[in-house]
């Protein structure tokens, strides 16, 4: 951790210079901060400890004469100092109303599950002026409730697959022209009777072990079931749910052209997003990315704060907000935190 390298003086006048520059992008500079917070350290002492935090990199100088602005290593001092601490602070006294009436919106709209998705992405950005992202539950980890089939032409079919969650995924796959409308009922019941209650990933492992040991004992009904179910629980995960593009295009840190253009590619490829959050879908708690942590090439000038929402323990999707890299982090954090698991407990 960072912070182990610097004496007690240098963290409170980094954690000063960061907080200060988050709360205005004006270059910080060593008076301001001496009257601003009372240290008790002369600006010629706040100066001199200003100049050693950008030898070591916490800080930059955009112009000789200017004050000084926090790097990517600035910004990761200060949110481990809030990380380590975890205290919510004035956004949890001032917003505790909003977090217990998004509590009961969700709690009333729970089981359309893409409208609750567009209320959570729509309230994260809101609230924060960020960008909000939702992934919703991977298919893989929510639990089969029911499949149908529906004759579409000749040699294809509509396959809609429910799962627990209040998730339909629909699907059109190819079958045997010889199969009636009636066989396909029988699959379905087949397959609803033979596997609901259990998640996509268990029943996928079940029809492997079911085809190696029982292969040459399955009727002609059975085989194709299996085949049918196959190709329709093999979704592509494409789906994620966005708000605040345009809002967070307001913000001071994105007055450059080429910054917009920046983050409106990173934003509208969704496949960049969803690369980079679902591999945090099965990870415990809040993380913070930011600038060039980021492992996507696109998002290198961008911070995210993100969490995994669970039912039941169990991962199964990802929140998240993307800023810039001057992000209100602390407010950012609780945001995310609470809303996971307001999300969880809905799930629960």
């Amino acid at each position: 951790m960072v912070m182990e390298f610097l004496d007690e003086r240098s963290k409170q006048i980094l954690y000063a210079v960061v907080q200060s520059y988050i709360s205005k992008p004006d270059p910080v500079g060593s008076r301001f901060v001496t009257k601003k917070y009372s240290f008790g350290f002369s600006p010629a002492t706040v100066r001199n400890i200003m100049a050693d935090l950008e030898d070591l990199g916490f800080l930059s100088q955009p112009h000789t004469s200017a004050g000084r602005v926090p790097t990517d290593k600035g910004y990761r001092f200060y949110v481990d100092s809030i990380m380590g601490v975890r205290e919510a602070g004035e956004f949890d006294s001032e917003n505790g109303d909003f977090v217990r009436q998004f509590a009961k919106k969700i709690e009333n709209i729970r089981s359309d599950v893409n409208n609750m998705f567009v209320e959570v992405t729509n309230s994260l950005s809101m609230m924060s002026n960020y960008i909000g992202v939702v992934t919703p539950p991977r298919a893989e980890k929510t639990i089969f409730n029911r499949i149908d089939f529906i004759r579409y032409k000749e040699d294809k079919v509509v396959a809609i697959l429910l799962t627990e969650e209040g998730v339909i995924k629909n699907k059109i796959i190819g079958v045997d022209p010889g199969l009636k409308q009636d066989d396909l009922n029988r699959i379905a019941d087949y397959l609803n009777t033979e596997y609901s209650g259990q998640t996509i990933d268990e029943i996928k492992n079940l029809l492997v072990k079911k085809a190696y040991r029982e292969k040459a004992l399955w009727d002609k009904l059975i085989a194709r079931a299996i085949k049918i179910y196959e190709q329709a629980i093999a979704f592509t995960e494409d789906d994620v749910y966005v708000s605040g593009l345009y809002d967070v295009m307001n913000l001071p840190d994105f007055s450059d052209i080429s910054k917009i253009r920046e983050i409106s590619k990173a934003i509208k490829d969704k496949h960049i997003i969803l690369k980079f959050l679902d591999e945090l879908s099965d990870s415990e708690g809040v993380h913070v990315f930011i600038g060039n942590e980021n492992p996507v090439e696109e998002m290198k000038n961008l911070s995210v704060v993100a969490s995994t929402y669970k039912e039941k323990e169990r991962p199964m999707g990802v929140i998240a907000l993307i800023g810039p890299t001057r992000m209100d982090y602390s407010k950012a954090i609780y945001m995310v935190d609470t809303i996971a698991k307001c999300i969880s407990r809905t799930f629960d």
